[in-house]
């Protein structure tokens, strides 16, 4: 047995560097912001005497800088190292969150704006970073630890800074997330290294990689599934209440099974994705189809649900980290741009699902139907990541 044999088991299941968990804990502090407004939108209302649907404005202000920011980002940032691009996000991401705080309902619109390009930004570098620090045979693993930032934020976060802020007031939950993403800003200065690409970054580089057909077939799955999977989620409370009829005091407890399934989906995801990243694709592609249709069909059934709950965060987020690792691969040589345009497409997937869930509801069809919605979309994916299929002369090559 050569040395190499001997060695690969070890390396392979060794721990990942500082950096690449530095980069998760930002991830969750910034992304906390996105889930804890929802939760507060009521008395973020009336504090600022606007409607209801002008709050629900806010929500849409930072969606929008996420979907839109990413990608301007990337391409402004090339020159900079890594850690200065990280660095500029979460500091403009923090002052953008305070002074919405100490301001009026037109600022804070704006500012909401700014810290949803600030947080798409960061995503994008996060992720690219992330894989720099690992050897190739990493890659999806690093990027699943760093998008394992955000569903933490989604199923902790936001309802911790939610219970804080109906503990309060409706500031304090997001006082909480500027102090830890100046936490995060603090270790990501002395904990990972000022480096660039190992080329010299080339807008014309990064422009030309997103001219292969291939890349943006991985955008149309991760939009696809991503909104399969959150229609399902972002409904989930009401199906609970409506169809289930579980009391209130255990929604949350179910969903934080989701959650606990998206931390085993990204942490199985991220061991096999690097190598069998179609398989991983498919296996969660068909996973929230047979889920999304076995919540829409067994809502109703109590001892039914909380399985499938947390089999639907396995299924959602075990194929997150073969996305990321997808594109990683085919733009090897430009990767800054095509990662920001990942972090929009996830962005533009959860964005999308309130369209979806009006094509079920506005039939006049019952809350669980948006599962059969997210169902659909799923199967939708399918044929998508069986088109995913490289030629073997590239396999053997680059992976890609």
């Amino acid at each position: 047995m050569s040395a190499t044999t001997r060695q690969r088991p070890a390396h392979r299941f060794d721990r990942l560097p500082l950096g690449v968990y530095l980069l998760a804990f930002s991830l969750f502090a910034m992304g906390s912001a996105e889930f804890l407004l929802a939760g507060v939108l009521p008395a973020v209302a009336v504090d600022l005497d606007v409607s209801l649907p002008s709050a629900g404005a806010l929500i849409t202000a930072f969606a929008l800088g996420v979907v839109l920011g990413g990608p301007p980002f990337a391409v402004l940032s090339l020159r900079w190292s890594r850690r200065t691009a990280l660095l500029t996000s979460q500091l403009v991401f923090a002052a953008g969150i305070a002074v919405g705080l100490v301001t009026d309902y037109w600022v804070l619109l704006c500012t909401r704006f700014v810290s949803g390009l600030a947080y798409a930004g960061f995503f994008a570098v996060a992720t690219v970073t992330a894989v720099s620090l690992v050897s190739p045979d990493r890659k999806a693993r690093a990027s699943g630890v760093v998008v394992s930032g955000l569903s933490v934020a989604m199923v902790a976060g936001g309802p911790v800074g939610t219970l804080l802020s109906q503990l309060t007031r409706w500031q304090a939950g997001f006082w909480a997330v500027t102090v830890l993403t100046l936490v995060g800003a603090i270790g990501c200065a002395f904990g990972l290294p000022s480096t660039r690409s190992g080329v010299e970054p080339m807008v014309s580089a990064e422009l030309a990689v997103m001219r292969k057909p291939r890349l943006w077939n991985i955008y149309a799955i991760t939009i696809l599934s991503t909104a399969a999977y959150m229609l399902s989620f972002n409904y989930l409370a009401a199906i609970l209440t409506d169809v289930t009829h579980i009391p209130q005091v255990w929604i949350s407890a179910v969903l934080a099974l989701f959650g606990a399934g998206a931390f085993v989906g990204l942490t199985v995801g991220g061991r096999i994705a690097d190598r069998y990243p179609r398989h991983a694709i498919l296996a969660g592609a068909i996973g929230i189809a047979t889920l999304s249709a076995l919540l829409a069909s067994f809502a109703d059934r109590q001892a039914a649900v909380a399985p499938i709950v947390f089999l639907l965060g396995v299924a959602a987020f075990v194929l997150n980290p073969a996305l990321y690792g997808r594109v990683f691969t085919i733009a090897t040589d430009a990767p800054t741009l095509a990662g920001a345009t990942t972090v929009s497409a996830f962005q533009l997937g959860i964005s999308l699902t309130p369209v979806f869930a009006a094509m079920a509801l506005g039939f006049g069809g019952p809350i669980n139907s948006v599962a059969w919605i997210g169902a659909l979309l799923a199967v939708l994916t399918v044929p998508l990541a069986l088109l995913d299929r490289p030629p073997v002369a590239a396999m053997r090559t680059d992976g890609a």
